[in-house]
């Protein structure tokens, strides 16, 4: 081949291209030659656009993740989908603000990325706000990728992006804006900011679609929705420049300034009265796929209050509300309740940072709910040294059927270090106490807390066994940013990750002390779980559910994956640890 063959050839110039730069410009048809080429417009919108889509995305593979905006995601072998009555709050907040809003939660629908996708283009949301956690971040962004497809604004929200603002917008240019902390009031601030900023570009002046020249003024295009501008007929949707524009004096938000830095504006003060928040859009979610094993369903969250006084160091609660509690009334709850007894729905969790933070709210509930004769199981959480056996049966009485109870350790040394605020004996007392009152009881304990070592370990084992517990999870401890657990670790090295998808609790854990590895938290989180579960107590509660025909094809397919988790590589690692440090 000649060097004349090899040389690339040059296109010609269009009217008004630089010497530099790349030029978008409509391929020539066959009639016209290169200097006629025309820049074109896209086309008219048949349809509105839908204002708000607020989203919790698909499953990175099939499997079920737990999100929710005030606690920490993961996967999930318990074979729970948590509803999403976080989102269903904020497309309330969104209605009443007056924009039409959806709400898609991907996970109870089992909504994959194909259906989603055409979604997105049917709809074509101005604004999307995305639900993202450590252990699906990519999965989450990929959401945002499709978003600037279609020209949607998109938001992400949760216990993750509020730590890691910088990081994740620098990571993810497809993010436009990072709301942090409590998200309501944010969204609704930054979609009418947006709006008004926009209507102003609109009005000043404009420029031929065929201008060369890329920067602004820019011509907006006959959309019937009048928010949307562009550039050349080949941007759709708001220009990074006027989103940065327009996000300057926000509360609450991260974002990027017209010059593409990320800029992480004030946070926005807490919502003092929760009653003044809407009631959530329930029938917007899938509601009838939500059940609890054991239980049955359908069933849903109901806020009762936000914040907690507790310094659990590793506790999430000190990203999202902090240590300030603020309740809702217990008459704003019970029309909450009444809506969804007569929707269908047979159980609802109080949702919390604690349920019992306060006697006085719990005591006028319980009586509120007696008194209107409202026949509806519910459940909550809560810490053992912030409830009385009074006040349990008195739960009892009301409806309450099962309580999940933070436990975290048997070793009073690594309660006392991770500022549980409580006892071993404490935790004996309560537990018996719930029991006596015919309340189920859900033990949640973590291995790996600071401190812990093999005898520590061994000591919350024997406690999981001693308690009369229904349902007990054993979770490997997470450092999540944000938290004094997360700069601790840190600050000592304990931290061993290539991504944040390693952040997930069902199979690996990201600590790494000197003196208990990643696969020894893995091996005592496991054998935890099998020398509880594998005993006659757990498998009565175990068949008890399964004889129920609303559980037992869940509970049989959770007790395979149980089986399956607590097996994996279990006999092995007992083999290596044997051969090796005889610890077992």
């Amino acid at each position: 081949m000649s060097e004349q063959e090899m040389t690339p050839v040059q296109p010609k110039k269009a009217p008004g291209d630089k010497p530099t730069g790349i030029k978008l410009v409509a391929p020539a048809r066959p009639h016209e030659r290169a200097g006629e080429i025309r820049f074109v417009e896209m086309p008219r919108e048949k349809t509105p656009r839908l204002d708000v889509l607020v989203l919790n995305p698909p499953s990175p593979d099939g499997d079920l993740f737990l999100r929710d905006i005030a606690r920490v995601g993961r996967r999930t072998r318990d074979g729970i989908i948590w509803p999403q009555t976080a989102l269903a709050q904020i497309a309330a907040v969104v209605k009443e603000a007056g924009y039409t809003v959806e709400v898609i939660d991907a996970i109870g629908l089992m909504m994959d990325w194909k259906s989603f996708e055409k979604y997105m283009w049917e709809k074509k949301p101005r604004y999307m706000i995305i639900h993202a956690t450590a252990p699906t971040l990519t999965n989450d962004m990929r959401t945002t990728f499709i978003g600037k497809a279609v020209g949607t604004i998109t938001m992400a929200i949760g216990t993750h992006v509020t730590p890691m603002t910088r990081e994740t917008l620098e990571a993810y240019p497809t993010l436009d804006i990072v709301v942090r902390g409590e998200p309501e009031l944010t969204i609704v601030d930054v979609i009418r900011t947006i709006d008004r900023v926009v209507e102003q570009e609109r009005a000043t002046e404009t420029v031929a679609v065929g201008n060369p020249d890329l920067t602004p003024p820019w011509r907006k295009l006959p959309f019937p929705d009048a928010s949307y501008l562009t550039t050349r007929g080949r941007f759709l949707g708001v220009h990074p420049k006027i989103i940065a524009k327009a996000l300057r004096e926000t509360l609450g938000v991260g974002y990027r300034d017209e010059h593409g830095e990320v800029r992480i504006n004030p946070d926005r003060p807490f919502i003092e009265d929760l009653d003044t928040l809407p009631i959530p859009l329930h029938d917007q979610l899938p509601w009838q796929r939500y059940k609890v094993p054991i239980v049955g369903g359908p069933y849903t969250f109901v806020l009762t209050s936000r914040g907690c006084p507790a310094g659990c160091r590793y506790c999430i609660k000190h990203v999202t509300y902090q240590s300030s509690v603020r309740h809702r009334s217990p008459h704003h709850v019970l029309q909450e309740m009444v809506m969804l007894k007569e929707m269908g729905m047979k159980h609802i969790h109080f949702e919390a940072d604690l349920f019992t933070v306060k006697k006085e709210f719990v005591y006028d509930l319980c009586h509120t709910i007696i008194k209107e004769g409202l026949k509806l199981r519910w459940s909550c959480n809560s810490r053992v040294d912030f409830v009385d056996e009074d006040e349990l049966r008195l739960m009892r009485k009301a409806g309450c059927f099962m309580i999940a109870w933070g436990l975290e350790s048997g070793s009073e040394e690594i309660l006392k270090r991770a500022r549980k605020g409580t006892t071993v004996k404490r935790i004996e007392e309560t537990i018996a106490a719930s029991h006596r009152a015919g309340i189920m009881n859900w033990g949640y304990f973590i291995i790996g807390l600071p401190g812990e070592t093999v005898e520590t370990i061994q000591q919350t084992i024997a406690l999981s066994k001693r308690l009369p517990l229904d349902i007990a999870l054993f979770h490997i401890a997470t450092p999540y940013p944000g938290t004094p657990f997360y700069y601790e670790a840190v600050a000592n090295g304990w931290i061993r990750m290539n991504q944040w998808e390693d952040y997930d609790m069902y199979s690996h854990t990201v600590l790494n002390y000197p003196h208990l590895s990643s696969s020894d938290l893995e091996y005592w989180a496991k054998r935890a779980a099998r020398e509880w579960s594998l005993r006659p107590r757990p498998i009565m509660t175990f068949l008890k559910g399964a004889a129920n025909p609303e559980t037992w094809g869940q509970l049989w397919q959770i007790g395979v994956n149980h089986l399956k988790w607590i097996g994996a590589s279990l006999h092995n690692e007992g083999l290596r640890r044997l051969s090796g440090s005889g610890t077992i």
